[in-house]
């Protein structure tokens, strides 16, 4: 059927124009919103256009009908797609009515992700590649937190796991498909983990799988570590053998790590004694780009062959290496700008600000440490070289450290014994600013303390002390010498005050101690030690000083304790075993007494307390030829006391060696021929044995005690005052002669052998003990060894208590 279309009739084109004109002449498009004709229009006129009948020329189809939902129509009713909108969203199976969906939504949900298949051989390979990637990154952290062994455990484990990895690979790939960088990576951690455990040997062999595979391209720079590795165990020629491969692998670009190497080769020349080569090393690098490390090791090469001049050019060199750090100017407020100010409180102790402090305090060291190597050889004298090295420090930005150098050189002086020199040396900062005059008075204060000059010590520990208040060893020196003038209590708060300036002053926690100590302030003495321990946990005089407060405290298993942690810190301390013996006999442990005393007798055979108790106990054990010899070494170390030689001669006749000991008592009696003891031993042995000497004997006994007897009368009369002088100095000895001498008498009545005992022709017995003329020895306590000597029966029958020092 024919479609119907209404045409209207044609106007002119003047007319239509005239009418526009007539019916809107002034049409405005920008209020069309308020337009109430033009919005009816608008709302009516969806869908009530007429179809467009026009034909595409040179075809039968209709012209396509326009839309807004993104297709045009063609005069079938079929839609086709707008290309120039597709991109908004629209589709092209949108028919009219449909809603505009760019998400997709009306879809509906994705469908379900398909399972992966864990069985194919690719998936198992991808999991254990990374199964071995987590224990080499395990390997890692575990070294990184110093437990190597576990670290060591899992490289090992990532090294098996990768081997099998491979071997798969190589079944269902190709060669060319292994992961060379996971390979690489788990021998570098392999041989990287046997080098930390110290297994040089399997750490060499697997750098060795490394190098010697030319798939892995930068692995010749590895003979670096291998380098390493035999510097360690000391194979310095296969170290520079490798180092100079290394060197030929590592381009020129890589300046730094060429630096490096070259020193290290430079200080395997110098563990062999090459200096020459190494100097060559060293030279290089200075020039190149130079170091700290580089210039002190090319001071110390020139310092072993000798060359002065070199040394000197050496020095001057390693002063110049750049720190590329700032001075502390920059730390300073050119203004009083707040913000300037709280910008520099911010950045003056940051962690770059510790960072330049660590490496300036390095340079100092090295320039330090040179300049004291070098100044005693590069000129006639130390204090010559000294002086050059101050000159050229003092040129340089060290200034400070001129000052030192200065210091360093009166120390110096006090090495070689030149006490004067060193003096004069510190004087000279006596005018010098706060910080080294403090020091320079604090070493006099300590230089004139060992020289019991006690005023000249305070007086430059007041110096030392006003200079620089915060000086923990200004404030100990000066604690030392109020210590010395028996203030305790001062001494105390000046220590207490070095503590609070520097809580790691050692010297100012040991002395506190001692003042404790000396106040008998055990509790307070013995915490302070029991800190200084916890710090110096090797240091045998605060082990020591503990046992000694424990041994005051009347707890002697402590002491033991104590002493024994001593000994294996001081195996050899002879005072420290004798301690301890004299400890175990306190309680009554006689053997392990006789263990500690005989150590100590081996590496100090001159402490007459231990030969005396080591005596005592084998009398006590009824060897006493043993006891001889100990007895002979005490004659040896004291000659003029007699009481050593009579025990001699009382051993020989104890054991049966009559023969022996009268010849011993004639030797004693030609020394001290006024020696009451050795004349009735003489008597009673020579009576024994039937000599015709013995009315000799007799004769001079007589004479003896009779002089003795006269001079007794002399002091008793009171006609020589020098005699009442000694008396009265003697007289506790002289009093106890006579009941000693009469228990002696009982005793030699109990000898076997002895028929009739000597009487003496006087009434009363005279103490006729030898005296040193060198003076009465101080008074001692005795110990448990010297009580027993004096208690049994060999003692009172042998000597008597007179022959012993009280």
């Amino acid at each position: 059927m024919m479609q119907n279309v209404h045409l209207a009739p044609k106007a002119d084109e003047d007319d239509l124009y005239s009418g526009y004109n007539d019916y809107n002449p002034t049409f405005d498009t920008e209020d069309l919103e308020n337009d109430t004709a033009f919005q009816q229009a608008v709302r009516t006129s969806h869908g009530r256009r007429p179809p467009i009948t026009a034909k595409i020329p040179g075809t039968s189809a209709s012209r396509p009908l326009a839309t807004g939902l993104g297709v045009s129509f063609s005069s079938d009713g079929v839609a086709r797609p707008l290309t120039a909108v597709h991109a908004a969203g629209y589709t092209k199976a949108a028919l009219r009515g449909s809603v505009f969906d760019p998400l997709g939504q009306a879809r509906g949900p994705a469908p379900p992700l398909e399972m992966k298949n864990e069985d194919t051989p690719e998936e198992k390979i991808r999991q254990l590649e990374k199964k071995v990637n987590e224990l080499v990154e395990e390997s890692c952290i575990a070294n990184s937190c110093g437990d190597l062994k576990l670290a060591l455990e899992k490289a090992k484990d990532a090294g098996r796991k990768e081997r099998v990895l491979v071997r798969q690979r190589e079944q269902i790939a190709s060669p060319e498909n292994i992961n060379l960088d996971l390979t690489y990576s788990v021998l570098f951690n392999l041989a990287s983990q046997y080098s930390a455990n110290e297994m040089y040997a399997e750490a060499l062999n697997t750098y060795q799988v490394i190098v010697k595979n030319k798939m892995f391209s930068n692995g010749g720079r590895l003979k670096v570590n291998m380098a390493n590795i035999y510097l360690k165990q000391r194979n310095y020629s296969k170290a520079i053998k490798f180092y100079r491969m290394a060197l030929d692998q590592i381009p020129s670009v890589h300046k730094e790590m060429r630096i490096k190497i070259m020193q290290n080769i430079g200080v395997a020349f110098i563990k062999t004694g090459q200096y020459t080569d190494g100097i060559s090393s060293f030279e290089h690098i200075m020039s190149t780009s130079p170091n700290l490390k580089a210039g002190f090791n090319l001071i110390l090469c020139y310092f072993a062959i000798g060359d002065r001049e070199q040394m000197k050019k050496a020095f001057q060199k390693l002063i110049t290496v750049p720190l590329e750090i700032d001075y502390d100017d920059k730390y300073i407020s050119p203004n009083d700008d707040p913000h300037t100010n709280l910008l520099i409180e911010a950045i003056k102790n940051d962690q770059l600000r510790q960072m330049e402090r660590e490496r300036k305090g390095m340079a100092e060291k090295y320039i330090m440490t040179a300049a004291k190597l070098i100044a005693p050889a590069i000129e006639t004298s130390f204090a010559i070289g000294y002086d050059w090295c101050v000159e050229v420090v003092k040129a340089s930005h060290y200034v400070e450290l001129a000052n030192d150098l200065e210091i360093n050189k009166a120390i110096t002086y006090l090495r070689q014994k030149d006490f004067y020199q060193a003096v004069e040396t510190l004087k000279m900062f006596e005018k010098k600013d706060s910080r080294v005059k403090s020091a320079a008075a604090t070493n006099l204060s300590f230089l004139y303390y060992l020289e019991n000059e006690f005023a000249q010590a305070t007086n430059y520990a007041d110096l030392a002390v006003i200079s620089d208040r915060y000086n923990p060893s200004a404030l100990t020196n000066k604690g030392n010498t109020v210590f010395a003038n028996g203030d305790y209590e001062k001494a105390a708060e000046f220590y207490k005050e070095a503590l609070r300036n520097d809580s790691s002053c050692t010297e100012a926690l040991y002395n506190i101690g001692l003042t404790y100590k000396k106040l008998n302030r055990i509790d307070e003495a013995l915490d302070c030690f029991l800190k200084l321990q916890a710090i110096l946990r090797n240091s045998a005089q605060v082990l020591y000083q503990i046992a000694s407060l424990y041994e005051i405290m009347e707890d002697p298993n402590q002491a033991i304790e104590w002493l024994m942690q001593l000994i294996s810190v001081v195996p050899t301390d002879s005072h420290a075993l004798s301690k301890l013996g004299e400890l175990y006999d306190n309680e009554g442990d006689k053997s392990q007494a006789f263990q500690y005393y005989y150590e100590s007798y081996r590496y100090f055979p001159s402490n007459i307390e231990v030969i005396e108790w080591l005596g005592a106990y084998y009398i006590d054990t009824q060897f006493c030829e043993k006891a001889i010899q100990y007895f002979e070494r005490a004659a040896l170390i004291q000659p003029t006391q007699v009481k050593w030689q009579l025990m001699v001669a009382s051993c020989y006749r104890r054991s049966g060696n009559y023969q022996k000991a009268l010849d011993t008592y004639k030797e004693i009696h030609r020394k001290f021929p006024e020696n009451v003891e050795c004349l009735r031993f003489l008597v009673r042995l020579c009576t024994d044995m039937g000599l015709k000497e013995v009315q000799e004997y007799v004769t001079k006994l007589k004479r003896v005690e009779k002089l003795k007897e006269i001079r007794e009368q002399r002091v008793k009369s009171g006609r020589d005052g020098s005699a009442r002088s000694r008396r009265e100095g003697s007289g506790s000895g002289d009093s106890g002669g006579s009941a000693k001498g009469e228990r002696l008498s009982a005793k030699l009545r109990a000898l076997p052998g002895t028929n009739e005992p000597y009487e003496s022709s006087s009434n009363k017995e005279i103490d006729a003990s030898y005296v040193d003329p060198l003076g009465p020895q101080t008074e001692r306590p005795k110990t448990a060894a010297r009580k027993r000597m004096d208690e049994d029966e060999f003692a009172d029958e042998e000597l008597g208590e007179d022959l012993l020092p009280e």
